[in-house]
């Protein structure tokens, strides 16, 4: 198929253009800046520069490139685009990307919709913003946290707008885990190995985590047959920030985490970084393996974390 791939370059992005151009697929990859066009040519792909929140920028360069699906890896969550990463002020972390989440959308969706093109895959999130109520692990079924009174609320707010226009157009969102793997494995090693990163109370919040590969895989297997709905991409492993925290410190060679109690986390980290780590709930990935056939490299973080951070 022709794929058009908006936002070729991030984490996601390196993994999933290689594999769709392995496949046979023609890729036409976006980027905001014409300094990395070389990147995408090594890859097998047409680059081509985009602003994902200029509506004309998106309807001229999807047009142009006629495609027969569409995959949104847009965020602005680099270094670049949102500045270091920061929990506390997740809201002014996340502006960009919950921009390109809502506005950025709206104009891929007006573009796909302009060429008749109803293949359409997004990137969403399910890592640890499971609904804080009953079991650990969620499935699609249950709804998302929307975490009103913290910083990451307009986060929330712009992902279940994503969902629900990219689905309302026939659509799949796909829901990744916590990623980690080749370009973004520092930007979580750097702060455990500084002690910046401590185990808050007693660490019980589930997490799920996602190599970047199986991301990738999972999004072409969904591209291909057409996918339509909500999906948790994560690996078969959730589990509590008392045990893969330690062993990430582990794999990375730093120091076991620090402990902190959480009425001293709240103003130091803000009330996100207590929740996650003391109350988050980690996702079932069975329906896509079900309905996708979808197989993964690294089925645990425990054994990802020791290749990848090994």
């Amino acid at each position: 198929m022709r794929v058009f791939v908006a936002g070729g370059t991030g984490a996601v992005g390196r993994a999933l253009v290689p594999l769709l151009v392995a496949r046979g697929h023609h890729v036409t990859a976006t980027t905001t800046d014409p300094g990395k066009f070389g990147m995408l040519h090594s890859m097998g792909a047409r680059p081509v520069a985009m602003d994902g929140l200029d509506a004309a920028s998106v309807g001229q360069t999807v047009a142009a490139a006629r495609p027969e699906a569409i995959i949104n890896q847009m965020t602005g969550i680099s270094v670049a685009h949102g500045g270091k990463p920061d929990m506390k002020h997740f809201d002014r972390w996340f502006a960009t990307t919950n921009r390109l989440r809502t506005e950025g959308v709206d104009h891929l969706l007006a573009a796909a919709a302009a060429l008749g093109v109803t293949n359409v895959m997004t990137q969403s999130y399910s890592s640890w913003n499971g609904l804080r109520e009953d079991g650990w692990v969620k499935t699609e079924d249950d709804p998302l946290d929307g975490h009103q009174g913290t910083a990451a609320e307009s986060g929330m707010r712009a992902i279940a707008h994503l969902e629900e226009a990219v689905v309302a157009a026939g659509g799949a969102a796909l829901r990744y885990g916590w990623l980690y793997g080749p370009g973004a494995n520092e930007a979580l090693a750097e702060p455990v190995r500084k002690r910046r990163f401590p185990l808050v109370g007693g660490g019980a919040g589930h997490t799920s985590w996602l190599f970047l590969g199986d991301a990738a895989s999972a999004t072409v297997l969904a591209m291909e047959q057409r996918a339509q709905g909500i999906f948790n991409i994560v690996d078969d492993d959730p589990a509590p920030a008392r045990e893969w925290l330690p062993h990430l410190a582990a794999c990375a060679g730093a120091k076991p985490p620090m402990r902190v109690p959480a009425w001293l986390a709240r103003p130091l980290g803000g009330e996100l970084a207590v929740r996650i780590m003391t109350e988050g709930r980690g996702f079932s990935n069975a329906k896509a393996k079900r309905e996708l056939g979808w197989t993964l490299i690294h089925p645990s973080w425990r054994q990802g974390f020791a290749e990848e951070f090994g």
